[in-house]
């Protein structure tokens, strides 16, 4: 399903790029008065002048045998674009995603257990400001502090050597994780209080068990939801590295799919597409695994089947 999954995307996305507006040859030839021939010449090149099912049967071709061809606004090849870029878009990813994780679920729990309070309305109310605020506006407003007026980070670029690097990071991961975290707060608020409610809790704080047993018990059930939760987020973090790296200067996947999409770069198009649902896909199996590691009677039920 999964395989049959990108089939249907990569069609889908080729063909939003191919009734897309604009001409690709012209962009090749620029503004310069062209003659008929030329730009002829150029579409039988890039096999611009073939109907669309069979321009997507040539990509698919040679995707499926690992070649995704040469990109038509630089002409280099399409994988070794990828491989240079990936590695900013996954530091950036991973770093937001650990920090949304480790300040939000904490913070969703501690909300829960004050429900009603003042900490939960504080947290409540930070989550709401969080989820609402555009991430561009988020970066704008950590360059300006943190940067510009501060001087405690760098504006723009990745660094050199690896602390270099990390620390020119920060703020793009800070302004992904701040949207993503307010995420995990409220989910994860809401899986906890579910299960606080639940008759269980009544039966074995009637039976005598301590808070922290009770709620060990209450984080090992609402985890699945929390998971689940957290691994849909993933295409989330691809969605909101766009704007923070076009906002940080970063070379990044993100700003490369900025230029492929607005030049009509169909190889650099799908190579994207298909990678970031590749890693989307892997993310939900991954989720789908932990269950039999988080709860026993999806493990059991999968044994009896």
């Amino acid at each position: 399903m999964t395989l049959v999954l990108l089939l249907v995307l990569s069609l889908l996305v080729y063909g939003l790029m191919f009734l897309a507006p604009g001409d690709v040859a012209r962009n090749l030839l620029g503004t310069k008065n062209v003659t008929p021939e030329a730009l002829a010449q150029i579409r039988a090149q890039y096999d611009l002048d073939e109907p669309f099912l069979v321009q997507y049967w040539h990509w698919a071709g040679h995707a499926l045998a690992g070649d995704f061809g040469t990109s038509i606004r630089t002409g280099g090849p399409v994988g070794r674009m990828l491989l240079d870029r990936v590695g900013i878009t996954a530091a950036i990813s991973g770093l937001a995603f650990a920090l949304a994780v480790l300040a939000g679920v904490p913070a969703g729990v501690a909300a829960a257990l004050r429900r009603g309070r003042w900490a939960d309305r504080l947290l409540v109310g930070g989550s709401v400001v969080g989820v609402s605020a555009p991430g561009f506006a988020v970066s704008l407003i950590l360059l300006y502090v943190f940067a510009v007026g501060l001087g405690w980070f760098p504006i723009y670029g990745t660094g050199e050597g690896f602390l270099d690097g990390l620390w020119h990071l920060v703020l793009p991961s800070v302004a992904l994780a701040l949207g993503l975290g307010a995420f995990v707060v409220k989910l994860t608020r809401a899986a906890v209080v579910r299960e606080l409610d639940q008759d269980y809790v009544t039966f074995a704080r009637s039976r005598g068990l301590g808070r922290g047993t009770v709620l060990r018990i209450v984080l090992r059930n609402a985890a699945i939801p929390i998971v689940t939760s957290l691994g849909l987020m993933v295409g989330y973090l691809f969605g909101g590295t766009v704007l923070i790296e076009v906002t940080f200067a970063l070379p990044g996947l993100g700003a490369l799919l900025e230029d492929a999409v607005l030049f009509k770069d169909f190889p650099v198009v799908q190579a994207l597409t298909v990678l970031v649902a590749s890693v989307v896909s892997v993310t939900a199996l991954l989720v789908d695994l932990a269950y039999l590691a988080i709860d026993p009677r999806v493990r059991n039920r999968t044994v009896r089947s």
